[in-house]
């Protein structure tokens, strides 16, 4: 049957995977008989791969590794083993391997969740139900308040992170990121209006104290699933950003995608269409403070924070599409966006 499946260009090497397969305990008995390559992660190559009784998710780094790539796959297949039996929805983890002689590099295998990713046009009742597009942004919060309630030491995660000076280093860290981006070749350096006068506000304003847990790190719509059946989340998915922090910066991660009624007027169109029925950003910090118990008064400098680090990280695509090693057209998307995310959180320090 290895000789039908497709290698997808040198990304799956199939008798070695097989053999892998035959030494795991994963669901399903016998050799794997079809692969799809899935949608979704701009980076990164998933696969659902099928067997007699079962199927199950193979992700992988792209072909062309880039220096931390194997590190990050483990990473990603560790938060996921150790959020088992939580109140996370995320993909059930299956078997991860650092043999990269197996397929070229690391992978990890996990469950497939059955749902959609909500990006551009909404499915079905989503489109057409105001009260299901209304539970969304809840079902979102519910799952990063269920996050940030993970005992991360008790997990096992103590060293996944570094949770000390966690709040005074973000803004210097996240800046040296955007200023390093000056050595990529026709790069015409950072044109975004109101970096300094943000992050200058970050630090004046900065909170007391952190309050140190798992953070997903890219908590939008892009990284999420949803059910099909019922206006219920299937899963997180997409953990490479995850590391240890405060898990209000997913709060306001998630405020960045949202759109309301007197955000800057930038030609930004809302993550998923139509958008009439969604509750406001006041509804979404109200129900994570009643959920978690936390004191929400510090959630403007997340949200701003959220803005300022996630501008840096957009334009990294940019510098990378000037240097010809991304497309143009999301290069330029990407920029577009961290424009807004500025004026953005110049709005909130107004």
């Amino acid at each position: 049957m290895t000789d039908s499946l497709s290698d997808f260009d040198g990304l799956l090497n199939w008798p070695s995977l097989q053999d892998w397969v035959a030494t795991q305990s994963l669901p399903g008995t016998g050799p794997i008989t079809a692969v799809n390559k899935l949608s979704g992660g701009s980076q990164n190559n998933i696969f659902l791969l099928s067997r007699k009784d079962a199927s199950f998710v193979l992700r992988r780094p792209p072909k062309h590794l880039r220096p931390n790539s194997n590190e990050t796959m483990l990473r990603e297949a560790r938060v996921l083993a150790a959020l088992k039996g939580s109140a996370v929805p995320h993909p059930e983890f299956h078997a991860a391997c650092a043999d990269e002689s197996v397929i070229g590099s690391a992978f990890y295998v996990m469950a497939a969740l059955d749902g959609f990713m909500p990006i551009g046009a909404l499915p079905g009742n989503y489109a057409t139900d105001p009260q299901w597009r209304r539970a969304m942004g809840p079902e979102m919060v519910k799952a990063a308040a269920a996050l940030a309630a993970v005992d991360y030491q008790a997990v096992g995660l103590s060293d996944f992170g570094k949770p000390d000076n966690w709040l005074e280093r973000q803004v210097s860290r996240w800046r040296t990121q955007l200023d390093g981006y000056r050595e990529m070749p026709n790069y015409p350096g950072s044109s975004l209006p109101y970096i300094d006068e943000v992050g200058d506000w970050l630090e004046r304003n900065r909170p007391e104290k952190a309050h140190i847990g798992i953070i997903h790190g890219d908590l939008q719509f892009a990284n999420v699933m949803f059910r099909k059946d019922e206006p219920r989340m299937a899963g997180l998915i997409d953990w490479e950003l995850s590391t240890l922090g405060d898990p209000l910066l997913d709060l306001g991660w998630i405020l960045t995608s949202w759109t309301e009624p007197g955000d800057p007027d930038m030609g930004r169109k809302p993550a998923v269409e139509p958008w009439d029925g969604f509750v406001s950003r006041a509804d979404l910090i109200k129900q994570y403070g009643e959920i978690s118990g936390r004191d929400m008064s510090d959630m403007p400098w997340f949200f701003v924070l959220a803005c300022f680090k996630l501008t840096c990280l957009l334009e990294g695509t940019y510098a990378r599409a000037c240097a010809g090693k991304a497309s143009m057209e999301m290069g330029n998307f990407l920029h577009n966006y961290a424009l807004w995310l500025m004026a953005k959180a110049r709005q909130l320090i107004a």
